[in-house]
């Protein structure tokens, strides 16, 4: 388990439109059928279903989940606590959000801009 001073930890969230549930495993460090659990505990957790019944989560659900690793590892909410803070504050989880996403730019500009110095 990660501590909150370490969440940095976590790897940068690439640029693409859809992940897997094997690639949003990776991203969030939390298991695959963690992932399935929470979908059914967190009903803003929808990700796309196509083919076969396979998930494929967008930018916004990997950031989602991210913040439900948090509450839950980090904070030590409950589920149910979790879940009521997520429904409960909406504004700011959408201000979280807003500013994670702000993080995540930055450090994939810091990136480019190590690689155009070399």
């Amino acid at each position: 388990m990660l501590e909150p001073s370490n969440n940095n930890e976590l790897p940068v969230i690439p640029g693409k439109r859809y992940f897997t549930i094997g690639e949003v495993s990776e991203l969030c460090a939390v298991k695959p059928h963690v992932l399935r659990y929470w979908e059914q505990e967190f009903p803003q957790l929808k990700p796309v279903k196509r083919r076969g019944n396979r998930r494929y989560y967008q930018r916004q659900e990997v950031i989602l989940i991210r913040q439900i690793r948090s509450l839950l590892y980090e904070d030590g909410f409950t589920i149910g606590g979790a879940r009521q803070k997520l429904s409960g504050d909406e504004v700011k989880a959408d201000s979280s959000v807003s500013q994670q996403i702000v993080k995540q730019l930055r450090l994939e500009l810091e990136e480019v801009l190590t690689l155009l110095k070399n």
